[in-house]
């Protein structure tokens, strides 16, 4: 007998069997954060654990998508059961998603071991949407081993899947331009491997070379390869593969709480952030009195933002 959507249990108990229809309704669902959610985070947690998250990120056109894909034959060859996290920028609009990245990433469409889904970014300054973390939890629970969550290419920003992944691989290509500067300013930072794709390509040398100089200005530049690839070619993808899985081993050693309090900072950080978004957008007394002070120079952003997030928490 199908289980009710009322029943919570009996949802996430065929989540864990890999039932994908289940699967695809509980990510709905958590993206969507129904009335249920919480019953449905407070059950996914005896089951998570296992997983180990890949951030797949760098400027548009470093071909990301194509990158993602070759990993995915890669990990599978490895016996690993693969979700994709494809994110696209959202309408302003009407909040919807493009879903470019899952059309791009045709060649898996047919093996039941991998699931590819389609997140919006809806309008995140950071690439990402706290609904990620959610969703990341039931692919854990229903026993995907690797989840590759591929972020909107927006440059420096972009740096938000470094609270959420426990690798990043920041990824750019030759021809760039504009691009490795936003690199050098913003995702060099948080980058535990840089690729270098489209290797087949002029300049790619020289783009290694670039980021290689980026790297000098970070004090664990030893620990964070550059290396060069082409995904139509597959050249350099099995290294690039066993290099994030080194990575991805060593940080599931480091234990499940330190993983998931990081990812719980970034939830709080992000409530924190709309907290005081609705309240500038609906506005009353107290958001005004501090909107004048800050005019008349009695108070600076920064003071009035925590007197706001005081009072909620006092509330």
């Amino acid at each position: 007998m199908p289980t009710s959507p009322a029943d919570p249990s009996g949802l996430i108990e065929r989540l864990v069997q890999g039932e994908r229809r289940v699967v695809a309704d509980l990510l709905t669902r958590l993206e969507r954060q129904t009335g249920d959610t919480p019953r449905l985070i407070s059950l996914l947690r005896p089951h998570l654990g296992k997983a180990f998250v890949a951030g797949v990120t760098g400027p548009p056109g470093a071909g990301k998508s194509t990158l993602v894909n070759a990993l995915i034959a890669e990990a599978r060859a490895d016996g690993l059961r693969v979700a994709v996290l494809a994110v696209d920028p959202s309408s302003p609009v009407t909040g919807g998603a493009i879903l470019g990245d899952r059309v791009r990433m045709t060649a898996s469409h047919d093996d039941d071991g991998v699931l590819i889904r389609s997140l919006g970014s809806r309008g995140t300054v950071g690439g990402l949407t706290p609904a990620a973390v959610r969703m990341i939890d039931a692919l854990d629970a229903a026993g995907f081993g690797l989840i590759l969550l591929e972020t909107v290419g927006t440059g420096q920003s972009e740096v938000d899947v470094a609270e959420i992944a426990d690798v990043v691989v920041v990824v750019s290509a030759p021809g760039l331009g504009d691009g490795i500067q936003a690199m050098k300013a913003g995702l060099l930072e948080i980058a535990d491997i840089l690729v270098v794709n489209k290797a087949d390509r002029d300049g790619a040398d020289r783009t290694a070379e670039e980021l290689a100089a980026g790297l000098a200005l970070r004090a664990n530049a030893g620990n964070v390869p550059v290396m060069k690839t082409s995904a139509i070619s597959s050249t350099g993808i099995h290294e690039l593969w066993r290099s994030i899985a080194a990575k991805g081993e060593a940080r599931k050693a480091a234990g499940l709480d330190a993983r998931r309090r990081r990812r719980a900072r970034y939830l709080i950080a992000r409530a924190a952030e709309d907290v005081i978004a609705a309240r500038m957008r609906h506005g009353d007394a107290a958001t005004d009195a501090l909107a004048d002070a800050i005019l008349a120079g009695e108070v600076v952003p920064l003071e009035a933002a925590i007197r706001l997030l005081s009072e909620n928490v006092g509330h």
